[in-house]
């Protein structure tokens, strides 16, 4: 009995940790230029991420799922400081491999005043070199992007130090 058991949870534990394993990717570098490929909008809708790049300072987010606990920490504290952020000259992109209707539901379950990209093939994930979890989930990690490049990276996003960090970055820039 306890065999079967102790054989059980290990294939579970197995099963997990095959899932939760991540591609190998290399975030892009500062210097390199933003993605531009085609991804939809929490409503639905074609998001033109070569015009938002055009409009200043862009402040890229990957989060792993939409309404989960480190992903919406993340999120109400970049909205709960949106004033600073857009004082700052920052628009915000947040990113997730959600749907458009996950990502709407997010939006308006928590106010939040910026755009959620549903990128949900995955390709502006790819094109940042944002590692990806075998069960469609990207790493955090951020970016800001300025004239189409990206100026700063941040690979190891940490939800309750992120906005602190995106400020930071942007007051170096200046």
């Amino acid at each position: 009995m306890l065999k079967a058991l102790f054989f059980s949870l290990l294939a579970v534990g197995l099963t997990a940790a095959y899932l939760l394993t991540t591609s190998h990717a290399e975030p892009l570098p500062a210097g390199a230029k933003a993605p531009t490929d085609a991804v939809l909008d929490q409503d639905g809708k074609p998001f033109d991420l070569a015009a938002a790049y055009k409009k200043g300072l862009t402040l890229v987010y990957f989060y792993p799922k939409a309404d989960t606990p480190g992903c919406t920490k993340q999120a109400c504290s970049l909205r709960d400081e949106n004033a600073e952020i857009t004082k700052a000259g920052i628009q915000i992109l947040g990113v997730s491999m959600d749907k458009p209707e996950a990502q709407k539901a997010f939006k308006e379950k928590y106010k939040l005043p910026f755009t959620l990209l549903a990128d949900h093939d995955g390709k502006i994930v790819a094109g940042f070199g944002v590692p990806t979890m075998r069960i469609g989930f990207s790493k955090r990690q951020s970016f800001l992007v300025k004239d189409g490049l990206i100026v700063w990276t941040d690979p190891d996003v940490n939800p309750a130090t992120h906005t602190t960090k995106v400020l930071e970055a942007a007051a170096k820039l200046k």
